[in-house]
């Protein structure tokens, strides 16, 4: 009797090894991975419509009504940064599901000062595009919606990401500047943080051009609040015209167009263009 008892108890772990595997035992890893992905995407959208929220409300209560240009500029970039972090975290940890990983994990922390070496010299730039991100953000020398120049290209700051900086000319195309160049190099910010800027544009007169004339006539013909000598060389003098400040908070990129050929007229009728 007590061997038979002791054959069906040897016969019964027997038989569960060799019964079929469920669905789980097969798949269960990815599924908890897929599920940790899902919620971390779930928490990044939670987290960011939470972030937008606050921006509205804090709006709101210092009486501005809608969020400023300055605020807008930081949330979308903090958005960003904040979303990225969590769905890389939740790719983490689906990875940690896999014991495959677990052991491959465990081999690379056993090296991880070459590992990281190699990992910041594969990615500088992306890293270093997205701290200029947080830096433009932060030190904010452009803002979404200023007209800047920088290099050969100019237009307006349409929007601002954890990598790159697109500036749209007016042209329809479309300027895409990594950030890190944004930082290291020399931005002129035609709006100084305001989009109700005066318009100003620089007309050139011949070396030998009644400047004096030159003056009364582009006031009298464009409204001018300024015109003042802002260069000399033996090529010719700049003038730098400037209109009244605007009342209103968007002007129309092409205004400053519009200016040239107005001054460029009004100097030619009145023969200050021609080279004795």
């Amino acid at each position: 009797m007590t061997l038979a008892v002791s054959q069906v108890a040897l016969a019964l772990p027997l038989a569960q090894e060799g019964a079929d595997p469920t669905f789980w035992d097969d798949h269960g890893d990815e599924v908890s991975a897929a599920i940790t992905v899902v919620v971390a995407f779930v928490i990044a959208f939670l987290v960011d419509r939470l972030v937008i929220g606050r921006g509205a409300r804090v709006a709101e209560r210092f009486g501005e009504g809608t969020v400023s240009r300055a605020t807008s500029t930081r949330l979308r970039v903090v958005r960003r940064l904040v979303f990225v972090t969590i769905v890389v975290i939740g790719f983490a940890l689906a990875l940690s599901q896999f014991s495959e990983i677990k052991r491959l994990a465990t081999g690379i922390l056993a090296s991880s000062a070459v590992l990281g070496l190699v990992v910041g010299l594969a990615a500088r730039q992306t890293l270093g595009n997205m701290v200029a991100g947080v830096q433009l953000a932060v030190a904010q020398p452009i803002r979404l919606g200023d007209r800047v120049s920088f290099e050969e290209e100019e237009g307006r700051v349409t929007d601002l990401t954890l990598s790159y900086t697109y500036v749209d000319p007016g042209d329809g195309r479309m300027v895409v500047i990594p950030n890190e160049k944004m930082v290291s190099g020399t931005i002129f910010n035609h709006s100084t943080g305001n989009q109700a800027a005066p318009v100003t544009i620089s007309a050139w007169l011949p070396p030998a051009a009644d400047i004096a004339r030159a003056e009364t006539v582009i006031k009298e013909g464009t409204g001018a609040e300024t015109v003042e000598v802002a260069e000399w060389t033996t090529d010719g003098v700049r003038l730098e015209v400037k209109l009244p400040s605007q009342g209103h908070t968007t002007r129309a990129g092409g205004e400053e167009a519009a200016l040239r050929k107005r001054t460029q007229r009004i100097l030619q009728e009145a023969g200050l263009l021609e080279s004795d």
